[in-house]
C-alpha cells in the first residue's frame, strides 16, 4: 500500500468533492480577501490564515477517517460541554456585527461554540436514532426532544439561522431513523405555528417599538425581513433610476456582481469584492459567479449535490444504524446549510449569515466543516473496517 492510499483511505469520491472545495476555498478567499489586505497592509496575511485553518482541518479528516465509528459515540458528552459553551457565550462573548457568536480563549483566539454545539448535536440524535426500537419510542423520542430544544434555544437568541438549520436537519434525521409519524407531524405542526407567529411580529411590530423594547436580534431580524419583502425596489426614484442605499448595499452588489460574471466569469478580475462587506464569507458565492461564470457556480452547486447523493448510496450501505445515521446528518448539514447560503447570495431569501461550508473564509467553521468530512469518510470505512476486524480474528487463531 503507498502513501497515497494510507492517507486517502475512505471514499475516493467523497475525497474528490473536499479537494475540489478545498481549492475552490482557497482560489476565492484569496481573491474575496482585498478588503482585509487593504486594512492589514499584507497581502499574504489573510489567504496564509485560511490555508493554515484549511491544512489543519485536513489533519483532521486524515486522522478521522482512521477512527472505528464506535467511538463516535462519544460525542454525545460534547453536548453537555457545548451547553455550557453557548451560556458563557450569552456573556462573555465577543459582539461581532451585533451578534454575541465567538467566545475568545485565553485572549489568543475566538472560537465559535454554535458550530460546536452543531457537530455534538448530530452525534446525539444519531445515537438515540440508532437505539430506536418498537419498544422504546416515547423514551427515545423524550431524550432527543431534550437534547434538540436545549441545544437551539441557547443558539436561536444570537442565532436564528443557525437554530432554523439545525431543527430541519434534526428532524429529517428522525424522519429518515423512522420515528412515529404522529409526533412528527406533532413537530412540524408545532414549527409551522411558532414560524407565523414570529413572522407576524416581526411584520406587526414597529420598528422603532422593537429597539426600544426587544432584544436586539429582533431588530436585526425585522429589518432583514422588510429588505426583503419590500414590493418596490428600495432607491428606487427619479424615472426608475436605482440607487444603491445602506439597506439595500449587500444585495444590491451581489447582484452586480452576479450580472458581470455572466457564463464563464472575469477570473481573478472580479470588482465587486472590494464593496461587499462580507465578500469572503457570507456572499463568497456572488464573487464565485462573479469569477468564475454560471458555469463555475453551477460546478460548485453540484460538488454539494454529489456529496449528498454519495453519502445516500454510503448510508445504504452501512450495516449499524449509528454511522448511517451519522453519515447522512453531517451530509444534510454541509449540504442544506449550502444552499442557504447560496440563496442568500442570488436574494432568494433573507441575509442569513451562514458560510459556505468550506468555501468561505473561517476558523472554527471551516475545522468543524471538515471534521463533517472525516466523520463521513470514516462511516463510509465502516463495513470495510468490519470486514478487517474478522480476517484478522481468523489470522490469529490458534490452530494447533
Amino acid at each position: 500500500m503507498n502513501i497515497f492510499e494510507r492517507i486517502f483511505k475512505g471514499d475516493k469520491t467523497i475525497w474528490c468533492i473536499f479537494i475540489a472545495l478545498c481549492i475552490i476555498s482557497l482560489l476565492e478567499v484569496f481573491s474575496a480577501s482585498s478588503t482585509i489586505v487593504y486594512r492589514q497592509h499584507n497581502h499574504w496575511g489573510p489567504i496564509f490564515r485560511h490555508a493554515v485553518f484549511l491544512m489543519i482541518g485536513f489533519g483532521a479528516v486524515v486522522f478521522l477517517q482512521r477512527v472505528p465509528t464506535r467511538y463516535f459515540s462519544g460525542m454525545i458528552l460534547l453536548v453537555p460541554l457545548s451547553w455550557v459553551l453557548l451560556i458563557m457565550t450569552m456573556f462573555l462573548g465577543s459582539d461581532v456585527n451585533g451578534a454575541q457568536r465567538w467566545l475568545g480563549v485565553g485572549g489568543v483566539f475566538t472560537i465559535q461554540p454554535s458550530e460546536i454545539a452543531k457537530l455534538a448535536l448530530m452525534g446525539y440524535v444519531a445515537f438515540f436514532l440508532s437505539k430506536l426500537k418498537d419498544n422504546n419510542q416515547s423514551q427515545v423520542f423524550k431524550f432527543l426532544l431534550v437534547g434538540i430544544g436545549i441545544t437551539c434555544a441557547l443558539i436561536i437568541t444570537e442565532n436564528l439561522s443557525t437554530a432554523c438549520l439545525l431543527l430541519f436537519v434534526c428532524y429529517l434525521m428522525m424522519f429518515i431513523g423512522q420515528v412515529d409519524l404522529k409526533k412528527l407531524g406533532l413537530i412540524a405542526l408545532v414549527g409551522i405555528v411558532s414560524i407565523t407567529l414570529l413572522v407576524g411580529m416581526l411584520t406587526l411590530i414597529p420598528a422603532s417599538t422593537a429597539k426600544a423594547y426587544l432584544p436586539d436580534r429582533f431588530a436585526t431580524w425585522q429589518a432583514r425581513i422588510d429588505r426583503h419583502s419590500s414590493a418596490e425596489e428600495e432607491g428606487a426614484e427619479n424615472g426608475g433610476e436605482y440607487k444603491i442605499t445602506d439597506e439595500n448595499y449587500q444585495v444590491s452588489h451581489a447582484k452586480i456582481a452576479i450580472a458581470n460574471g455572466k457564463i464563464i466569469g472575469l477570473p481573478g478580475s472580479g470588482t465587486e469584492r472590494d464593496f461587499l462587506p462580507q465578500a469572503y464569507s457570507d456572499f463568497i458565492f456572488a464573487i464565485i459567479l462573479e469569477e468564475m461564470g454560471l458555469l463555475g457556480g453551477l460546478f460548485t452547486l453540484l460538488l454539494y449535490v454529489a456529496l449528498m447523493i454519495r453519502a445516500g448510496i454510503l448510508a445504504s450501505k452501512c450495516e449499524k444504524l449509528f454511522p448511517r445515521y451519522l453519515l447522512l446528518g453531517a451530509a444534510l448539514l454541509i449540504t442544506i446549510q449550502a444552499l442557504a447560503n447560496m440563496a442568500v447570495a442570488v436574494n432568494l431569501i433573507p441575509v442569513t449569515g451562514q458560510p459556505l461550508p468550506l468555501i468561505s473564509r473561517g476558523g472554527t467553521s471551516t475545522i468543524i466543516t471538515c471534521v463533517y468530512f472525516g466523520i463521513i469518510l470514516a462511516c463510509s470505512n465502516a463495513k470495510e473496517d468490519e470486514h478487517e476486524d474478522v480476517d484478522e480474528s481468523i489470522a490469529n487463531v490458534d490452530y494447533e
